[in-house]
């Protein structure tokens, strides 16, 4: 059995939960400590009883409560090697906590079997990571300007995706944001679209997928009922049927989700 939870999903900060129902894990630590206790709190999860903490990136969104965290509960750290780097440079003590690996790499955190594989964001060495345990399967996939090959092996025989729809393209293009700002989040080392995003829930469910959760959302170029749709559109005109077939969410931006469970 495996089961998700999201503390927080979008680019103001980004958090989720993973556990077996004896090891937990968290993946990224992009809000204050103080709200990731009080997410925890909320789900009967003792912070000191984690196992670690899983990050993907070096963006603050993403590392926002990793220093506070790591040191009050001496949380071991696994990062890939860039990321690690990136996180010892603004985090003087976290080198005796750091488990450092190369993307593409498998681990074991006690009973939680973790694959990384490599994502195209503009950082050091940015990463997803595939869960499993008991022959259930969940990948967190957020972050990415386009979906590679290694991702898409990656999500292979998933049971859950947690998927990024972070923008309407049309709404970036017209809006406010400089134009430097625009290149990045529209290109290939930027954020999925909504658009993006279903193809990559599509291929997700037609490997076996059952549930889809839709996070990382933009607050200015998006909206939970803009990518919703986008996504149940997709999977519509490839035969699923939302409720029957599979399970399509919207991740809450800054509160806590409901418990996805698998296997």
């Amino acid at each position: 059995m495996l089961e998700l939870v999201t503390l927080a999903s979008g680019s103001s900060g980004n958090c989720l939960l993973a556990s077996d129902g004896r090891t937990r894990l968290l993946v990224d630590a992009g809000i204050s400590a103080r709200r990731i206790c009080r997410g925890l709190k909320e789900l009967d999860v003792n912070p000191a009883d984690l196992a670690g903490v899983l990050i993907t990136h070096e963006h603050t969104d993403h590392i926002a409560g990793l220093a506070t965290l790591a040191k009050q509960f001496r949380l071991p750290v696994y990062a890939s090697r860039g990321t690690g780097l990136q996180l010892c440079y603004r985090i003087a003590f976290l080198e005796e906590l750091l488990r450092p690996f190369s993307a593409g790499e498998s681990f074991a955190v006690d009973g939680l079997a973790v694959e990384s594989f490599a994502t195209p964001h503009d950082t050091a060495e940015s990463v997803g990571y595939a869960v499993s345990s008991g022959g259930s399967k969940a990948a967190v996939v957020t972050d990415l300007g386009r979906v590679t090959e290694e991702v898409a092996r990656a999500i292979r025989g998933t049971d859950l995706l947690v998927a990024e729809a972070n923008h309407d393209v049309d709404w970036v293009q017209s809006g406010p944001y400089p134009y430097f700002l625009k290149a990045r989040i529209l290109g290939d080392r930027g954020h999925l679209s909504n658009e993006a995003g279903a193809q990559l829930a599509r291929s997700a469910v037609e490997g076996g997928a059952r549930t889809v959760v839709l996070a990382h959302l933009s607050a200015e170029n998006n909206t939970p009922v803009r990518a919703y749709d986008t996504v149940r559109a997709a999977l519509e005109y490839a035969g699923a049927a939302i409720g029957r077939d599979v399970t399509l969410e919207v991740a809450p931006r800054a509160e806590t989700s409901r418990r996805f469970r698998v296997g």
